[in-house]
């Protein structure tokens, strides 16, 4: 996370955001749940170089309920990010490879389209229920950049190819939640907490009907703010809600 630099940390504004974890079950040589992860480009403002589920800002076009427009918000990103777009048709299936509407991923990442036009134009049903909501963070004070962001859990729909953007993000991949910690804690794959926290969430299912089922049988999550650990000026770590000295923390 970045030093602070001359700025006033508590006049840094709060954006909602929303990230989707796209899960799937491996195939019989490779068994076990997995979940799609990109990694952001060196150049980002925030999360540089970071592995991380596709996410990104709400935006005004998804309107003011605060829990539908999250919602949308994740299956765009999900579209932008992955090129994975959470929307069934009027049979209720879901969007496959070949159909019309996926070649408008650029159009939305650019903004001169929206999802919702879109998904009217074409006669499908952004799939906002089916998004299990399992975990709500908000970045710590004195970050320069700071985001109050709701998670999301959703199965990927089987025929639908994946793919990082090669602009916001410049590596994919499908992984096991367990490995992919262990190739953090190796230093492999840069992350940040709450990536981790759900990580550590989904290592515990071995098959996505069993995750999304337990997702979707989760409360409201509790909101998680960290904290910045700083020593004559210089961030040295993160401390969580429940360690030892949070409470006493400005």
């Amino acid at each position: 996370m970045s030093e602070t630099n001359a700025y006033d940390p508590a006049t840094v504004p709060i954006r909602p955001a929303a990230t989707v974890m796209l899960v799937r079950d491996g195939d019989a040589d490779n068994p076990g749940l997995e979940v799609f992860m990109l990694r952001r480009t060196l150049a980002a403002a925030f999360g540089s170089g970071m592995y991380v589920f596709p996410g990104g800002r709400v935006e005004s076009s998804d309107g003011d309920d605060a829990d539908r427009a999250h919602r949308l918000a994740a299956i765009r990103e999900c579209f932008e990010e992955a090129g994975v777009l959470l929307a069934r048709d009027a049979s209720g299936s879901f969007v496959s490879d070949g159909h019309p509407v996926l070649a408008h991923r650029e159009a939305i990442h650019d903004g001169t389209a929206e999802l919702l036009a879109l998904c009217d134009e074409h006669g499908l049903t952004p799939a906002i229920d089916e998004l299990a909501w399992v975990a709500h963070w908000i970045t710590p004070i004195g970050e320069q950049r700071r985001f109050d962001t709701r998670f999301y859990l959703v199965a990927a729909p089987p025929d639908q190819a994946h793919s990082h953007d090669d602009s916001e993000t410049i590596d994919s991949l499908w992984v096991r939640p367990a490995d992919a910690l262990e190739r953090q804690a190796a230093g492999e794959l840069m992350m940040m907490p709450p990536t981790i926290t759900n990580l550590t969430f989904l290592r515990g299912f071995t098959t996505v009907d069993d995750v999304i089922a337990a997702g979707h049988a989760l409360p409201t999550p509790p909101c998680i703010l960290p904290k910045i650990r700083r020593v004559d000026g210089r961030m040295v770590g993160i401390v969580m809600p429940g360690e030892p000295g949070y409470d006493e923390m400005d």
